[in-house]
């Protein structure tokens, strides 16, 4: 296709000073300039005659070859090569230079031979006639695809960008160090609630310090100390600030950002984001407040409970109390001891019931406290066995344990609260059965490295729509409409004490044929030391002695007149003891001063100054710093007790006072020998 390259180079009046060798020459070398040009299309167009002359790789490569040349070589068919898109501003631009001269360069796209387009870039320009009208049209076209995709990547990528920042709500800022201004959107001050137009945002740094007057200061300094750490590349830009918007209003925002720097550690640019967290912070705030609100509302509900323990174990503290000495007694009929035995039943399931919802309260408050240990759970039955033994005994009801080989292994738990836990089981089973039934204790070892210890009763069962009722507070599946005593907690308790010694408590029932609940624990290694801890003894109807010999001087300290009179009722049965008796602290101190006693009982809830301001000066004082002080108070709490024993108590006791362990209180501290008689002085 050499013969159309000619024109292109030369105008007329140059090819007729040329002979025909030198003119075979210059089409020779535009030749090999035009087969050399990879990727160029070459065309001349005539504009008298409408031929259209091509060469070149370019139309190569959009698939046209010789055979093609007859549909393409008039110009009045070039229309159907381009793009109807691109076919109107194509031809304007040819329009345009044969009005003005100007050369052209145009882009448009250009179907290949296949039906497919490609983007194309032409330059062009003219030869005209003596009177200035164009006669020949030549150009060169270039594939510009790929650019053309780059370009459309490039602005999807943008626009993809934008879709995601106008999604996000978020407002983009960018600073430059060249041209040392600030680029805010426009989104930036919607945040706050200011309407900024598009020529206020050109204001550059000024309107970037018009922003900033808007922080709140204290919150201000802390964005500029955040700045500067990420432009010396100490931490990232991540800082949360205050800002007053429109109408007065108080936001939140969060901004972050990341600075560019230059070989030689300057930043050049720095962009980034502001969030509005205003709607977060508020919930955040009304977290803290409902949580304040909470723990005030738990700390009354502790006060509450502490108080109205108190109040309720003092009465108890005579009815148990005095009821306690008739064990003491031996000339008592058939009869009344039953009475007793009634009476004493009702205090201590009163005592019960309060000590269920002080547990609940703790394990709900986080305040109960475990000591993990390995420890041996068929001892624990057997006295669990032995405490119900007189309950299962009334109804005809045969208890049995069934260790299969278990019985010396050990589990890793707290002794006092398991042993809870199973008196709660087998109490409910007993309690909820039947006249004449059993309760089987099995020990179960299916599992490697667990124990799982079940409680099988002949009970009504439980029906499966109460299931999920079983482990709820105070509800008792109706059995609140029999004469069985309970308060609905036990198994709650039970369920959360389990789980808090990382064991698992569940249960099977099949109405009219029985329940079974089973916990399971993890194993433990055998630990000697548990064999030798010394078992408070429950207050049974099996009366403790004072194991001391020669007499003790003991001084009570208390202001409430029955508990005194039941100190004292306790202590005439013990001739060995001389009790003393002060119903104030500020008496109680002046005795036990100059009276000396071997040990002293001391209340805590004492007018005046109470228990622990009156330790506090017994232990100052070098005449009583020695005598052992024990406590005995209604204020049972967890915490109560650890305060007290922290204060330098030797015991503390609860009330209803349990004369049994009163009694092994004193047996301990009082088995020294007793301290001299004061001498009167003078």
């Amino acid at each position: 296709m050499g013969h159309m390259a000619k024109r292109l180079w030369l105008t007329g009046d140059d090819l007729q000073s040329l002979d025909a060798q030198a003119l075979r020459k210059i089409v020779a070398r535009h030749q090999r300039i035009f087969d050399s040009s990879s990727g160029y299309g070459f065309w001349d167009w005539d504009m008298r005659t409408h031929h259209f002359d091509w060469s070149g790789e370019f139309w190569q490569q959009l698939g046209y070859g010789e055979a093609d040349v007859p549909s393409i070589d008039d110009a009045r068919r070039l229309p159907e090569l381009i793009h109807p898109d691109d076919r109107e501003h194509s031809q304007h631009a040819i329009v345009e230079h044969l009005k003005t001269g100007v050369g052209i360069d145009v882009t448009f796209r250009v179907r290949a031979k296949d039906g497919s387009y490609r983007w194309s870039q032409c330059l062009a320009d003219s030869v005209r006639d003596e009177n200035g009208r164009a006669i020949y049209l030549s150009g060169i076209n270039f594939d510009i695809t790929r650019i053309k995709e780059a370009e459309d990547e490039t602005r999807r990528r943008e626009a993809r960008q934008m879709r995601i920042i106008n999604a996000s709500n978020d407002g983009v800022w960018e600073w430059s160090a060249e041209e040392d201004t600030f680029f805010f959107s426009k989104r930036c001050f919607e945040q706050i609630g200011i309407p900024v137009s598009d020529e206020d945002l050109q204001k550059g740094m000024d309107h970037f310090r018009k922003y900033r007057e808007h922080i709140i200061p204290e919150d201000r300094i802390r964005v500029d100390e955040a700045w500067k750490r990420h432009l010396r590349n100490e931490a990232p830009f991540d800082v949360e600030y205050r800002i007053t918007g429109g109408g007065g209003k108080l936001y939140w925002l969060r901004a972050r950002g990341q600075a560019i720097f230059n070989d030689q550690g300057e930043a050049v640019s720095f962009s980034g984001t502001n969030l509005d967290i205003t709607e977060l912070k508020q919930a955040e705030e009304r977290v803290v407040q409902a949580k304040e609100a909470a723990e005030k509302a738990n700390r009354a509900k502790s006060e509450f409970l502490s108080s109205m323990s108190h109040e309720l174990r003092t009465p108890l503290n005579a009815i148990l109390g005095f009821s306690q000495l008739f064990d003491y007694e031996s000339n008592l009929t058939k009869s009344q001891r039953e009475n007793i035995r009634e009476i004493r039943k009702a205090g201590q399931h009163l005592l019960r019931l309060i000590n269920d919802v002080l547990d609940l309260a703790k394990i709900e408050s986080g305040k109960l406290t475990l000591s993990l240990e390995p420890v041996l759970p068929s001892r624990i039955v057997d006295e669990c066995r032995g405490l119900m033994q007189s309950l299962a005994d009334v109804r005809k009801i045969v208890v049995v344990t069934e260790t299969n080989g278990l019985e010396n292994v050990y589990l890793f738990a707290d002794a006092v609260r398991l042993k809870q836990v199973v008196l709660n089981l087998l109490s409910n089973a007993i309690k909820y059965n039947r006249d004449h039934g059993s309760v089987a204790i099995r020990f179960v070892g299916t599992e490697t490295g667990v124990l799982t210890i079940e409680v099988h009763d002949t009970g009504y069962g439980i029906h499966r729509s109460q299931y999920d009722a079983v482990f709820e507070p105070f509800n008792r599946l109706g059995a609140e409409q029999t004469s069985t005593e309970g308060s609905g907690v036990g198994l709650v308790i039970t369920k959360q004490l389990v789980e808090m010694m990382g064991g698992k408590l569940d249960f099977f029932s099949e109405p009219g044929q029985g329940t079974c609940f089973r916990v399971t624990f993890k194993r433990a290694e055998q630990w000697t030391t548990a064999d030798s801890e010394p078992q408070r003894r429950e207050s049974n109807g099996q009366a403790i002695g004072l194991e001391i010999a020669g007499e003790r001087r003991v001084l009570y300290i208390e202001d409430n007149a029955s508990n005194l009179r039941l100190m004292e009722q306790i202590m005439e049965r013990f001739p060995q003891i001389r009790l003393r008796t002060a119903d104030e602290a500020f008496r109680g101190l002046y005795r036990a001063r100059t009276e000396r006693p071997d040990l002293i009982i001391l209340d805590i809830n004492l007018p005046g100054i109470d228990g622990f301001e009156a330790l506090k000066v017994l232990k100052k004082d070098p005449a009583t710093a020695g005598i052992p002080v024990i406590a005995l108070s209604a204020n049972a709490m967890a915490y109560d007790v650890e305060r007290g024993l922290k204060a330098g108590f030797r015991a503390y006791l609860t009330k209803p006072v349990n004369i049994n362990e009163l009694m092994e209180t004193l047996n301990e501290l009082l088995a020294v020998e007793p301290l001299p008689e004061p001498q009167p002085e003078g």
